[in-house]
Parts: structure tokens; C-alpha cells; sequence
């Protein structure tokens, strides 16, 4: 199938063009440690001039536990944003866990995200794709590749702008996951970009008993795998220190060692664009 381009603002998401990152913190802690954290990450990435999309999450509706950190709000968190995005003038994706929440969004965001847990959730996929602006769907870790291509079709029915799916590792058993590197190829043959989440993949869901663990080590290797296959891009979450992170920590990668980490999957996507 002929493959499509998503484009935001100044950046293109393609499976033949190179690797866009799309990444940030789990979650919005404070606005002062978050607008911290997105101006070292675009400086990051000028540096090394590559696109980058921040992503925010004013809500992390789907923690462990009811104690658990969930974010500072959708209001609070839309409004610092919008001033923030034109600020430092990068394209933004924030993350949607509810219809009514589409619309006001799309009022900030440049790209909508829809969690894994609820990428099969028609009228959330409906009222993404009305806004207009590009969707970005986490494959639940439920759902086989070849199921992501009922999504697609939801949202191309709805005339979405743009729609992207992103691969985040599937249940092996109990509290744990494993990416099977085919669904990369499968879902390309939908004809949408096709993103890899390497930080979401090592998570061992549920494993601290009352929060999701994960293995930090496998971020890299497995991003490097993904690269090789040459898809659209990576997403992964970076924070100053993980061991301290409010969410998700314990796979997310260390703020400064960012740079290295995108050289590396640079390189790798050259190669793979030559193959």
C-alpha cells in the first residue's frame, strides 16, 4: 500500500523519511519542572538537527493505583501549555482519555494521542478525528497488529487529518511485556506512519505491587531494533532523574543522556534508508 505522509507544522511523519521523535516527561509534574525539561529537550535536538514533537500529559488516567500521582489537570495544564508551545515554537502532541476532552485540546495540540488502553474505543477515535488535527494511536497491549488496521479505518471514516499508529510492546503474562518487531512491518502495510515507543515497551505493568515498573536497560537496544526497520519515527520519555519521576520512571530515559541515545538511532535509520 501506497505509504502516507503526516505532516505537522514543520515536521513529517514517513516510513521513508527520516526517524521524527516525538518525546518529553510522563507526565506534567509542576509547569516549572516541565517547561525545564521541554527547552533542554529542543535544544537537544536543534543541536543535532532533527525534527522533535514535546508531548504532554495533563492526566495519566490509567495509573496503578487511586494514590498514584495522575498530573496537574487539563485546564491548568492547557493553558500553560498554549503559552509554552509559542514560546518555544515546536509542534505538540498531548495525550486524550475522553471524547468531550477532544475538542478543547485540539484547541493547544498539534497532535492528539490516544492511550493504548483506549485505542479501541470508537467515539474517543471519533472525536479525535473530528477536530482535525493529526492522531497518534497507541496499539493496546491487547490488540495484534493486524487488529490496529480496524483503527486506521475508524478514523479514515471520520475523514481524520492525519493518523499515526504507534507500536508499545503487548502482554506476555503477567506483568510484563514483548515486542514482536513484525507488527512494525504489518503496520506499515496500513499505509500510516508508524511510530515506535521504546520507553513504554520495557514497562512491567503492575510490577511495584502499587506502580508499573520496568527494565531502562532494554530502552536502547529495542529502539535500535525498531530503527533498523525503518519506520517513522520514536517516542520515548526523558526525565531528569527517573529514580525520582512521579510516573513511570523506572522506564524512562535520563534527561541527559538524550543526545547520545538520538545519534546512535540517527545513524542506524541512514543505514536502514540504504537497505
Amino acid at each position: 500500500m501506497k505509504q502516507k505522509e503526516v505532516k505537522v507544522k514543520n515536521v513529517v511523519f514517513s516510513n521513508t523519511r527520516p526517524l521524527v521523535y516525538i518525546a518529553g516527561p510522563c507526565v506534567i509534574e509542576t509547569p516549572k519542572s516541565y517547561e525545564a525539561e521541554a527547552i533542554k529537550l529542543k535544544a537537544m535536538f536543534a543541536a543535532l538537527r532533527t525534527p522533535f514533537v514535546l508531548k504532554a500529559s495533563f492526566d495519566k488516567a490509567n495509573r496503578t493505583s487511586h494514590s498514584s500521582f495522575r498530573g496537574i489537570g487539563m485546564e491548568t495544564a492547557l493553558d500553560f501549555l498554549k503559552d509554552l508551545k509559542n514560546r518555544l515554537n515546536v509542534p505538540l502532541l498531548v495525550d486524550v482519555h475522553d471524547p468531550a476532552q477532544a475538542a478543547r485540546v485540539a484547541e493547544v495540540a498539534d497532535i492528539l494521542q490516544i492511550p493504548a488502553f483506549m485505542c479501541r474505543q470508537t467515539d474517543l477515535l471519533f472525536a479525535c478525528a473530528d477536530t482535525g488535527r493529526a492522531v497518534n494511536v497507541k496499539k493496546g497491549q491487547f490488540l495484534s497488529p493486524w487488529e490496529a488496521e480496524n483503527i486506521v479505518r475508524k478514523l479514515e471514516s471520520r475523514g481524520a487529518a492525519g493518523i499515526m499508529l504507534t507500536e508499545r510492546g503487548s502482554s506476555f503474562g503477567y506483568g510484563n511485556l514483548v515486542v514482536d518487531m513484525r507488527a512494525l512491518e504489518i503496520m506499515k502495510d496500513f499505509g500510516c506512519p508508524v511510530i515506535f515507543d521504546c520507553t513504554h515497551s520495557v514497562q512491567r505493568p503492575g510490577g511495584l505491587g502499587t506502580a508499573t515498573g520496568g527494565d531502562r536497560r532494554f530502552v536502547v537496544p529495542l529502539a535500535k531494533a525498531a530503527a533498523a526497520l525503518k519506520i517513522a519515527g520514536v517516542f520515548f520519555e526523558a526525565h531528569p532523574n527517573p529514580d525520582k519521576a512521579l510516573s513511570d520512571g523506572p522506564n524512562s530515559l535520563r534527561l541527559d543522556g538524550v543526545p547520545a541515545v538520538i545519534r546512535t538511532l540517527n545513524s542506524i535509520d541512514k543505514l536502514a534508508a540504504r537497505l
